[in-house]
Protein backbone atom coordinates (compact mmCIF):
# COMPACT_ATOMS: atom_id res chain seq x y z
CA UNK A 1 0.00 0.00 0.00
CA UNK A 2 1.22 3.45 -0.78
CA UNK A 3 1.80 6.37 1.54
CA UNK A 4 -0.85 8.32 -0.36
CA UNK A 5 -3.43 5.59 0.23
CA UNK A 6 -2.77 5.59 3.99
CA UNK A 7 -2.90 9.40 4.01
CA UNK A 8 -6.38 9.18 2.44
CA UNK A 9 -7.42 6.49 4.95
CA UNK A 10 -6.39 8.63 7.94
CA UNK A 11 -9.57 10.74 8.04
CA UNK A 12 -11.82 7.70 8.55
CA UNK A 13 -9.31 5.28 10.09
CA UNK A 14 -10.70 5.60 13.62
CA UNK A 15 -14.25 4.83 12.46
CA UNK A 16 -13.53 1.12 12.73
CA UNK A 17 -14.27 0.01 16.32
CA UNK A 18 -10.87 -1.69 16.74
CA UNK A 19 -8.99 1.29 15.29
CA UNK A 20 -10.50 4.18 17.24
CA UNK A 21 -11.38 2.27 20.42
CA UNK A 22 -14.16 4.82 21.04
CA UNK A 23 -16.45 2.19 22.59
CA UNK A 24 -15.47 1.84 26.27
CA UNK A 25 -16.04 -1.93 26.23
CA UNK A 26 -13.74 -2.44 23.24
CA UNK A 27 -11.16 -0.06 24.69
CA UNK A 28 -11.22 -1.95 28.01
CA UNK A 29 -10.78 -5.28 26.20
CA UNK A 30 -7.67 -3.99 24.38
CA UNK A 31 -6.35 -2.41 27.57
CA UNK A 32 -6.69 -5.68 29.50
CA UNK A 33 -5.24 -7.73 26.64
CA UNK A 34 -2.13 -5.59 26.37
CA UNK A 35 -1.56 -4.99 30.08
CA UNK A 36 -1.67 -8.75 30.59
CA UNK A 37 1.48 -9.19 28.46
CA UNK A 38 3.40 -5.93 28.82
CA UNK A 39 6.08 -5.32 31.45
CA UNK A 40 5.24 -2.88 34.25
CA UNK A 41 5.26 0.85 33.65
CA UNK A 42 7.14 2.97 32.82
CA UNK A 43 8.49 0.55 30.22
CA UNK A 44 9.48 2.08 26.89
CA UNK A 45 7.41 0.94 23.90
CA UNK A 46 7.98 1.34 20.15
CA UNK A 47 4.53 1.33 18.51
CA UNK A 48 5.35 0.44 14.89
CA UNK A 49 2.65 1.14 12.33
CA UNK A 50 0.88 3.22 14.98
CA UNK A 51 -1.70 4.72 12.62
CA UNK A 52 -3.57 7.52 14.37
CA UNK A 53 -2.01 6.63 17.72
CA UNK A 54 -4.92 4.86 19.38
CA UNK A 55 -2.82 2.15 21.07
CA UNK A 56 -0.20 4.78 21.83
CA UNK A 57 -2.90 6.79 23.65
CA UNK A 58 -4.07 3.73 25.55
CA UNK A 59 -0.53 2.91 26.73
CA UNK A 60 0.46 6.50 27.57
CA UNK A 61 -2.70 6.72 29.69
CA UNK A 62 -1.42 3.70 31.62
CA UNK A 63 2.02 5.24 32.24
CA UNK A 64 4.12 3.76 29.44
CA UNK A 65 6.66 5.82 27.50
CA UNK A 66 5.73 5.34 23.85
CA UNK A 67 7.34 6.29 20.56
CA UNK A 68 5.02 5.86 17.59
CA UNK A 69 6.06 5.35 13.99
CA UNK A 70 3.95 5.27 10.85
CA UNK A 71 4.55 5.46 7.11
CA UNK A 72 1.78 8.03 6.63
CA UNK A 73 2.41 11.68 7.50
CA UNK A 74 -1.35 12.21 7.83
CA UNK A 75 -1.67 9.33 10.32
CA UNK A 76 1.21 10.80 12.33
CA UNK A 77 -0.38 14.26 12.22
CA UNK A 78 -3.55 12.82 13.76
CA UNK A 79 -1.56 10.80 16.28
CA UNK A 80 0.28 13.91 17.46
CA UNK A 81 -3.05 15.62 18.11
CA UNK A 82 -4.43 12.55 19.90
CA UNK A 83 -1.35 11.94 22.07
CA UNK A 84 0.64 15.14 22.60
CA UNK A 85 2.73 13.43 25.30
CA UNK A 86 4.23 10.84 22.95
CA UNK A 87 6.99 11.08 20.37
CA UNK A 88 6.01 10.30 16.78
CA UNK A 89 8.12 9.73 13.69
CA UNK A 90 7.15 9.38 10.05
CA UNK A 91 9.08 6.36 8.84
CA UNK A 92 8.98 2.94 7.30
CA UNK A 93 8.32 0.15 9.80
CA UNK A 94 10.37 -2.18 7.57
CA UNK A 95 13.47 -0.27 8.73
CA UNK A 96 12.39 1.92 11.65
CA UNK A 97 14.63 4.95 12.24
CA UNK A 98 14.52 4.52 16.01
CA UNK A 99 17.23 4.05 18.63
CA UNK A 100 18.61 0.51 18.76
CA UNK A 101 18.60 -1.46 22.03
CA UNK A 102 16.44 1.21 23.66
CA UNK A 103 12.98 -0.35 24.05
CA UNK A 104 11.39 -2.81 26.44
CA UNK A 105 8.63 -3.62 23.94
CA UNK A 106 8.11 -3.50 20.21
CA UNK A 107 4.36 -3.40 19.59
CA UNK A 108 2.83 -3.72 16.16
CA UNK A 109 -0.77 -4.20 15.14
CA UNK A 110 -1.48 -5.38 11.61
CA UNK A 111 1.81 -4.24 10.14
CA UNK A 112 4.18 -7.24 9.96
CA UNK A 113 2.07 -8.91 7.28
CA UNK A 114 2.44 -5.84 5.05
CA UNK A 115 6.24 -5.76 5.15
CA UNK A 116 7.99 -6.70 1.89
CA UNK A 117 10.20 -9.10 3.88
CA UNK A 118 8.53 -9.82 7.25
CA UNK A 119 11.51 -11.79 8.61
CA UNK A 120 13.98 -8.99 7.82
CA UNK A 121 11.60 -6.40 9.30
CA UNK A 122 11.19 -8.43 12.47
CA UNK A 123 14.96 -8.70 12.79
CA UNK A 124 15.21 -4.92 12.67
CA UNK A 125 12.41 -4.64 15.22
CA UNK A 126 14.21 -6.97 17.64
CA UNK A 127 17.34 -4.84 17.23
CA UNK A 128 15.36 -1.98 18.83
CA UNK A 129 14.91 -4.01 22.02
CA UNK A 130 16.89 -4.16 25.22
CA UNK A 131 18.26 -7.72 25.75
CA UNK A 132 15.18 -8.77 27.77
CA UNK A 133 12.72 -6.90 25.54
CA UNK A 134 9.59 -8.46 24.11
CA UNK A 135 7.81 -8.41 20.77
CA UNK A 136 4.02 -7.99 20.91
CA UNK A 137 2.20 -8.47 17.63
CA UNK A 138 -1.47 -8.34 16.75
CA UNK A 139 -1.84 -9.93 13.34
CA UNK A 140 -4.26 -11.95 11.30
CA UNK A 141 -5.07 -13.75 8.10
CA UNK A 142 -8.23 -12.17 6.78
CA UNK A 143 -11.01 -13.57 4.65
CA UNK A 144 -9.59 -11.63 1.71
CA UNK A 145 -6.49 -13.84 1.78
CA UNK A 146 -4.30 -10.97 2.97
CA UNK A 147 -2.41 -11.16 6.20
CA UNK A 148 -0.12 -13.57 7.98
CA UNK A 149 -1.24 -16.88 9.46
CA UNK A 150 -0.34 -17.42 13.11
CA UNK A 151 1.90 -20.40 12.32
CA UNK A 152 3.87 -18.28 9.83
CA UNK A 153 4.23 -15.36 12.20
CA UNK A 154 5.29 -17.72 14.98
CA UNK A 155 7.96 -19.26 12.74
CA UNK A 156 9.33 -15.80 11.92
CA UNK A 157 9.41 -14.68 15.56
CA UNK A 158 11.06 -17.95 16.66
CA UNK A 159 14.10 -17.01 14.56
CA UNK A 160 14.75 -14.17 17.05
CA UNK A 161 12.90 -15.08 20.24
CA UNK A 162 13.09 -18.35 22.22
CA UNK A 163 9.69 -18.17 23.92
CA UNK A 164 6.72 -17.49 21.66
CA UNK A 165 3.07 -17.61 22.70
CA UNK A 166 0.12 -17.21 20.35
CA UNK A 167 -3.34 -16.33 21.63
CA UNK A 168 -6.25 -16.48 19.16
CA UNK A 169 -8.51 -13.42 19.26
CA UNK A 170 -11.85 -14.53 17.75
CA UNK A 171 -13.94 -12.60 20.28
CA UNK A 172 -16.05 -9.77 18.85
CA UNK A 173 -15.21 -7.57 21.84
CA UNK A 174 -11.85 -6.76 20.19
CA UNK A 175 -13.24 -6.01 16.73
CA UNK A 176 -16.69 -4.55 17.34
CA UNK A 177 -18.24 -7.28 15.21
CA UNK A 178 -18.30 -11.02 14.70
CA UNK A 179 -15.36 -12.30 12.67
CA UNK A 180 -14.70 -15.59 10.89
CA UNK A 181 -11.06 -15.10 9.96
CA UNK A 182 -7.86 -15.70 11.93
CA UNK A 183 -6.74 -12.94 14.31
CA UNK A 184 -4.28 -13.36 17.14
CA UNK A 185 -1.90 -11.86 19.67
CA UNK A 186 1.68 -13.12 19.53
CA UNK A 187 4.23 -12.43 22.26
CA UNK A 188 7.90 -13.25 21.75
CA UNK A 189 10.29 -13.25 24.69
CA UNK A 190 14.04 -13.94 24.67
CA UNK A 191 13.86 -16.74 27.27
CA UNK A 192 11.21 -18.86 28.96
CA UNK A 193 10.02 -17.47 32.24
Amino acid sequence: MTRELWDREAASFDDEPDHGLADPVIRAAWRNLLLDVLPPTPARVADLGCGTGTLTRLLVDEGYVVDGLDFSPEMISRARLKVPGAAFVVGDAAAPPLERAAYDVVLSRHALWAMPDPAAALGRWVDLLEPEGIVVLVEGRWGTGAGLAARDAEAIVRTRRADVAVRPLPQSVYWGKEIDDERYLLVGRPVSE
